[in-house]
């Protein structure tokens, strides 16, 4: 084997292929065409994949660990996207999987804001501690005679903005098909957030950079044990609303537009949370990104688009796809 195709990623294992944000990671890696891709799935699952020649589909036991060490032996990176209906402990178990079958970089369920210092207190807010424990899992695996010690590569992209314009008002606080709005303060703060789209491209581009490169050319282990930051949008629920308005042909006399503080909002969603109220989450969450000290993880930062190659989105069509999603039930109402 040359270096040249050792300095590559050839073997990519797959967890979560089928979830919106993983059949977003899959579709960009097909079009590159340059890895062999083994999707892990349950033996009972209904999920329709696609069909490819660089796919390899393998059916396990997630609760066994010698079917996940067997499964991810040979592989180069692994790829997890977890559903928050999955096991507390499934995540760690496939990491430990993963460090005894000898993988070297894990990129783990992560899917959020910056870590470190351009996090702010956002990345310290215990609320979202489950999101750090993901990356945690990997830097403090044990790792037996014969295993490695992972490298870990977070995708940081903000929220999804589909999904969080689309779900329902506890998240980015619209509610689309009955046209009501509840504003943080005043609606204008801005917070970064990515499409399903946009990660896709950013994992498949980073996987097709060389491992190492020594030419100041950018290389994967640019982010070892790191986050890639990346974002569609800088947007404020104002923007968002403007574009609503745009795509629906619609203007602010057609929404009933609410208004309250983030702080109190968040108070309220805890407060629901603590009487049982899992919705309370997300609007606690949601409203914790626009208090002003994270949320916006871009401006003085920078981002990774430009290293990556990435595409610059627009923010109607984004929006339009989220109406369609709304329109074909996507959503709580």
């Amino acid at each position: 084997m040359s270096s040249q195709q050792v300095n590559r990623i050839r073997k990519i294992a797959f967890v979560g292929a089928s979830g919106q944000v993983g059949s977003a990671i899959l579709n960009s890696l097909l079009h590159t065409g340059n890895q062999e891709i083994t999707i892990l799935t349950r033996p009972d699952s209904k999920s329709i994949l696609q069909s490819s020649s660089n796919i390899k589909v393998v059916k396990i036991d997630y609760s066994s660990e010698s079917d996940l060490i067997s499964a991810l032996g040979g592989h180069d990176f692994l790829i997890i996207t977890l559903s928050t209906s999955a096991p507390p402990t499934l995540h760690s178990e496939i990491v430990a999987a993963a460090a005894k079958a000898g993988v070297q970089w894990i990129m783990p369920n992560y899917w959020a804001f910056a870590i470190g210092e351009r996090g702010g207190a956002l990345a310290k807010e215990p609320l979202f501690s489950s999101f750090a424990n993901y990356i945690n899992d990997v830097r403090n695996v044990s790792v037996p005679e014969g295993g490695v010690k992972p490298n870990f590569v977070a995708l940081a992209n903000g929220f999804w903005y589909e999904f969080s314009l689309g779900m329902g008002e506890p998240w980015f606080g619209f509610d689309i098909k009955d046209r009501k709005v509840t504003l943080y303060d005043d609606g204008n703060m801005k917070i970064n957030t990515s499409t399903w789209y946009l990660c896709g491209k950013a994992v498949a581009s980073l996987l097709s950079l060389p491992v190492s490169a020594g030419d100041g050319k950018p290389a994967l282990e640019d982010w070892k044990d790191d986050a890639v930051t990346i974002s569609s949008f800088l947007v404020s629920q104002r923007d968002m609303l403007d574009s609503l308005n745009r795509v629906l042909g619609t203007s602010d006399m057609d929404w009933t537009i609410t208004k309250q503080p983030a702080k109190a909002r968040f108070q309220q969603g805890m407060q629901q949370l603590q009487e049982g109220n899992r919705l309370g989450f997300a609007q606690a969450m949601y409203a914790r990104l626009f208090f002003g000290d994270g949320g916006d993880y871009e401006t003085g930062y920078g981002l990774d688009n430009g290293k990556l190659e990435l595409p610059k989105e627009d923010l109607d069509e984004a929006t339009k796809r989220t109406v369609e999603m709304v329109n074909g039930g996507f959503g709580i109402h």
